[in-house]
């Protein structure tokens, strides 16, 4: 009886203390749709000019209104349920001090912009917040909006966890996402169309520069393109390859005269992006530091299998080489609150790399790498190194490939990065192969509609003039132009994934987009290559977005986009061609040897966690059994 008693009691707590933690995953089934958030307008995308006598203390104001909405979020998280749903927390004491101090900060970039130039109008209207509730779908594309499902937010009550603040079961390590939705199975994803067909005058050829997968571990919260001078101004930890001086407080002297992780030493380019973490429990060096784990960005960080950076030319003209120090962002960090109008990073695996999706995660199939892609802007303004909003100096060309009026191509910046990550178990939480998603500001909650990427132009001229001329002549060239093994580090630092099955796959040159395999060879080639060995990417428009609808169910297009800034507003010119077609992934069939993304547990899986609690039970009424008989027999 004792021995039944403690089965049953140790079976309870341990049932009651799962969670996230140090050596535990999450437990239960993962969420459909993400937790609320604070919705605020993004006043950096109105700032299209901003005389250069203000723009340090407006950038730096710029990263204060980021970190007041992460220190409200943070807030709003730790708040137990019941007080968030009370009209007074929601109101007084949380979105109306908000609001005050929001509009304290835009008074002073107001202020600043006009003791430099022209007063800027309409920003005081941007200082109130909202507090979009769980089932909102105003978000990322997806279903008009957030991919939300209403009915399993009521029932997993939105990632929340419904006794206190804290992460909610299933909805990530940091407690802010990712959840069901954000996984589709790369399988149910229809290939994209063809690239622009190439005139006479097209630029054919391409560059590439190999500069590792940061197997060292350069990271940091800063972002010195949209933040300058302030610490922590990403919210997130960003993977930095090439240039070694990457701070927020790098100077342009700084960038130009330091080491470069770029076999070529000539290309001392600063390429960052936002780390992919496994949501396994596994504390990082930032799990108590600002930008990591006090913001929800929180896990195992994994070291990519294999960067590639190639540039590639214009199928209507010849490029001209980019100046020095050329900022380009691609992409928008904060997509899920401003919309998908910017959000051009996509996703998919090798062997199935013509299909790309850029609001979710991919399910890979066993034997498949996560490959994630960024395409550059590839036309540039010929004036300015960088823009107020970090946007209107560069664009995407057109459908056609021709740039905008006034724009000029340059060699466009295709980065491919992949990684040894297995799909997700999305039906126990992440128990048995752990969730990944890419690190967010907090109140985005690591959805995949908000990756980006970075650039900074620090070749010198020679090279910067070999690379233009490669380009424009039709040749393959660069310090890893011909395929080589993907560079993995001999002994992967802590933070690094452990490898599983499956390497990246080089585009191969010359090959066709043919019927995909359930399981394809972890080498089979990209699709839509280039007739001269350039990569598949267009050199002038974004990534195209295709996503099938479930089935019985309603797609709805995404707005069209080739965005860039970071801070999020369309880009000039005209949208790349392409319009995302995106399905709820809750909704697809898992095929292809994914995991099946079902949002309950079963029977069995119910069954298998309280087995031990059954057996005490058992032994407890024995006992009773024994204890009576021996009663009756005395």
């Amino acid at each position: 009886m004792l021995g039944g008693g403690g089965l049953i009691a140790a079976n309870v707590y341990a049932s009651a203390a799962e969670g996230w933690g140090q050596e535990a995953s999450g437990s239960g089934p993962v969420p459909t749709a993400g937790a609320a958030t604070i919705d605020c307008p993004d006043v950096g995308t109105r700032l299209t000019s901003v005389p250069d006598g203000a723009r340090g203390e407006v950038d730096r104001e710029l990263a204060l209104l980021d970190e007041q909405i992460a220190v409200a979020y943070r807030q709003f998280q730790e708040t137990p349920q019941a007080e968030r749903q009370d009209p007074g927390f929601t109101g007084g004491a949380l979105m109306d001090p908000l609001k005050e101090k929001r509009a304290a900060t835009i008074g002073r970039i107001t202020d600043a912009i006009d003791r430099a130039g022209d007063r800027p109008q309409g920003l005081d209207e941007l200082a109130e917040c909202t507090l979009r509730p769980a089932d909102d779908r105003s978000g990322d594309g997806t279903d008009g909006g957030g991919g939300q499902d209403g009915a399993a937010q009521e029932q997993n009550g939105g990632g929340q966890d419904q006794n206190g603040g804290g992460p909610a079961q299933g909805s990530g390590q940091g407690g802010n996402g990712p959840v069901a939705s954000d996984y589709q199975d790369i399988t149910t994803v229809q290939p994209g169309a063809q690239s622009p067909p190439r005139t006479a005058d097209a630029s054919r050829g391409s560059f590439t520069s190999s500069c590792g997968v940061n197997a060292d571990g350069l990271f940091n919260s800063d972002n010195v393109i949209v933040a300058p001078g302030v610490s922590n101004g990403a919210h997130h930890f960003h993977d930095y390859i090439g240039n070694q001086a990457n701070s927020a407080f790098a100077s342009d002297e700084d960038l130009a005269g330091a080491d470069t992780s770029c076999v070529d030493k000539g290309d001392k380019s600063s390429y960052y992006w936002p780390v992919l973490r496994l949501q396994n429990g596994t504390r990082e060096r930032d799990a108590d530091a600002p930008g990591g784990g006090t913001e929800g960005n929180a896990g195992q960080i994994v070291t990519p299998r294999q960067v590639t950076l190639t540039f590639v030319g214009n199928p209507r003209e010849k490029v001209t080489a980019m100046p020095r120090l050329l900022r380009i962002i691609t992409g928008d960090a904060k997509a899920f609150v401003n919309g998908p109008a910017n959000a051009n990073a996509s996703w998919s695996c090798t062997g199935f790399e013509d299909r790309q999706v850029k609001d979710k995660y991919p399910l890979c199939p066993a034997g498949s790498d996560v490959v994630r892609t960024f395409a550059f802007q590839g036309c540039w303004d010929g004036r300015n190194i960088d823009s107020a909003n970090h946007r209107t100096h560069v664009a995407f060309a057109g459908a056609d490939g021709g740039c905008p009026a006034g724009f000029r191509a340059i060699p466009q910046l295709v980065q491919r990065i992949v990684y040894d990550v297995d799909a997700p178990s999305l039906a126990d939480g992440g128990r048995a192969v752990p969730l990944f998603a890419v690190d967010s500001f907090p109140e985005q909650l690591h959805k995949p509609v908000t990756d980006h990427g970075d650039f900074i132009n620090v070749f010198d001229e020679d090279l910067m003039g070999e690379m233009v001329d490669c380009i424009n002549t039709g040749g393959t060239c660069g310090a890893d132009a011909a395929p080589a093994p993907s560079e993995e580090p001999s002994e992967p630092p802590a933070s690094s994934a452990a490898p599983t099955a499956g390497a990246g796959a080089e585009p191969e040159p010359g090959g066709t987009a043919g019927e995909q395999s359930a399981e394809p060879p972890a080498d089979a080639p990209a699709t839509e290559p280039a007739d001269t060995g350039a990569p598949a990417v267009s050199g002038t428009t974004a990534p195209r977005v295709y996503a099938s609808a479930s089935p019985g169910g309603t797609a709805s297009a995404a707005a069209p986009g080739g965005a860039d800034a970071e801070d999020g507003t369309p880009t000039t010119g005209p949208a790349p061609a392409g319009t995302a077609v995106a399905a709820e992934a809750g909704d697809a069939s898992a095929t292809g040897g994914t995991e099946p993304q079902a949002v309950e547990g079963g029977l069995a899986d119910t069954g298998a966690r309280l087995w031990p609690a059954a057996l005490g039970a058992a032994l407890v009424i024995a006992g009773f059994v024994v204890l009576r008989r021996t009663g009756r027999r005395a």
